[in-house]
Parts: structure tokens; C-alpha cells; sequence
């Protein structure tokens, strides 16, 4: 009996090895796509004057570089129609402005010139209610056994807000987003809270909230929920394609990715007790 075991064992380990073959799919391949990373961020307590605009194109399945775009004009005009230049920095593909100006609820046209076409995107810098105090759980979780990390802030009363989260792990690559409005806690002490479950003693954690607009919660909701149903993160490449705010105006139908947006965002670092 032990032999015939060991014989199929045998058979069945040839049979397995068998069929790892690796068979590329001669996949189906488009134009590339502009995509446009355009999140304009002031971080509290800073001047918020340089800012940075990054220029990519989508590329094939199975490449491992992403093409960057060189050469392009870039720039950002306020309600004052002042004017803010982005100028290519020594890396390829990342435009600098260093004499920004933020304003909260000033409204900001982007436009970006590359390859005969320009794009264009409207939107309003939004402010963020600051961080008042990080909390430590450690009965946290579904299974109460869990270190768990709460960010409290007072969100304000009588109008609508809405929050990006964003949670850095020392501990981990990927970090955590997640958005939310204050529809149910309006004016009232609210929190952000970790979603990693293997947070240990001495580890560090950085934690970003954002104000962003309805409509750019709107994206990102999209965003967060394609990531979560593949195991991403809601700025890696999503298998579906997700229009942002900003238009082609040359040739419309070949609308790039990304998002133009202004955010206010207050930034703390706690460490693992």
C-alpha cells in the first residue's frame, strides 16, 4: 500500500510540474493613454508653493517600464487669472512649479499642452479639519485581538465635506485609502482608522487626511472599490478604464486618465506603542 502511495505521488508531482508552462496571451494592444497625475496638495503649516505634475502613457500588459512624457507645457491659472508654470525638472516625465499659491475654495483651470493636443480641468481647493489626537486599540477588529489606530478630527458643521484617508505602514508596502463624507457625523468629532492587522510594537505609521471635492470623491470611490475587488491600491492601474475631470479638448474621444485636484491635507506620524 505504501508503494502504490508513493507511486501516485509520483505521478501526480510529474503531472503538476507538467503544466506550469508559462503561455503568454497575445493580448489585444490600443493607443496609449495620456495619463495625467495632477494632485495639487497643501500640507498644513507649510506655504504650499511647490507643487508637482507627473506626465506617464498607459503601456502594454507585460512591460515592466512606464513610458514617461517629456517636452510638454503645463500650467495653472487661478480665478485672478495669475498665471503658474510647471517646468520639467531633470527627471523625465515630472513638472515643478516652486511658486504656487494656495488659496482654500479658490478655483483653478489646469492645462497641459503634449503631442499637438490640449487638456484642460477645472476644480476647488478644499480645506481639511486638522488631526486632534491618534488613538491605540489593541482589542481591535473583528477578531479583538488586533492593533487598531483611530485619527480623530471635528468635522465642520452645516456644510458638506468630504475626506480622503490615507494610511502609510512601515510595515508593509501597500498603504490603506479610503473616502468618506460627513453625512451622518456633520459637525461633529469623526476618525480615520487603520486597516492593517499584522501592526506590531515600534512600528510606524503615517497618516494623511485630505478635503477633497464631491465630485473627486465620487472618482475615487470608483477607484477604491475597483482596487478592493482586486487586491490594488486606488492609484495602481485599474482593469477598467475610469474617466477623470480632465477633458481632451482637441480630440475628445481620446480623453486621457487621471484627475485634477486640490487638496488641504494635514499629515501625523504615530508609532506603535
Amino acid at each position: 500500500m505504501k508503494k502504490i502511495t508513493l507511486f501516485l505521488a509520483i505521478i501526480a508531482a510529474l503531472f503538476f510540474n507538467s503544466c506550469e508552462d508559462v503561455i503568454p496571451l497575445d493580448l489585444n494592444t490600443a493607443l496609449p493613454k495620456l495619463v495625467i497625475e495632477a494632485s495639487i496638495n497643501w500640507k498644513k503649516g507649510t506655504a504650499g508653493n511647490q507643487q508637482k505634475i507627473k506626465l506617464t502613457t498607459m503601456t502594454d500588459y507585460y512591460s515592466t517600464i512606464i513610458p514617461k512624457i517629456s517636452g510638454a507645457t503645463i500650467y495653472i491659472k487661478n480665478s485672478s487669472n495669475i498665471i503658474f508654470n510647471f517646468a520639467e525638472s531633470a527627471n523625465k516625465g515630472e513638472y515643478i512649479c516652486t511658486n504656487f499659491i494656495p488659496v482654500i475654495n479658490e478655483s483653478y483651470t489646469l492645462t497641459v499642452i503634449s503631442d499637438g493636443a490640449t487638456y484642460t480641468a477645472s476644480e476647488t481647493l478644499k480645506s481639511v479639519a486638522p488631526i486632534t489626537e491618534t488613538t491605540q486599540n489593541n482589542e481591535g477588529g473583528f477578531t479583538g485581538k488586533n492593533i487598531e489606530i483611530k485619527s480623530y478630527y471635528t468635522d465642520p458643521a452645516n456644510e458638506p465635506n468630504y475626506y480622503l484617508y490615507k494610511y502609510i505602514y512601515s510595515n508593509q508596502v501597500k498603504s490603506n485609502f479610503y473616502v468618506d463624507e460627513d453625512e451622518f457625523f456633520d459637525g461633529n468629532k469623526f476618525f480615520s482608522i487603520s486597516q492593517n492587522d499584522d501592526l506590531k510594537a515600534g512600528n510606524a505609521i503615517e497618516v494623511s487626511h485630505y478635503g477633497i471635492s464631491k465630485a473627486y470623491y465620487n472618482y475615487l470611490s470608483v477607484l477604491v472599490s475597483i482596487a478592493g475587488n482586486n487586491g490594488g491600491g486606488p492609484f495602481q492601474s485599474p482593469p477598467a478604464t475610469v474617466r477623470g475631470n480632465i477633458i481632451n479638448n482637441t480630440n475628445s474621444a481620446n480623453f486621457p486618465l487621471g484627475y485634477f485636484s486640490l487638496s488641504e491635507v494635514d499629515i501625523k506620524n504615530y508609532t506603535i506603542q
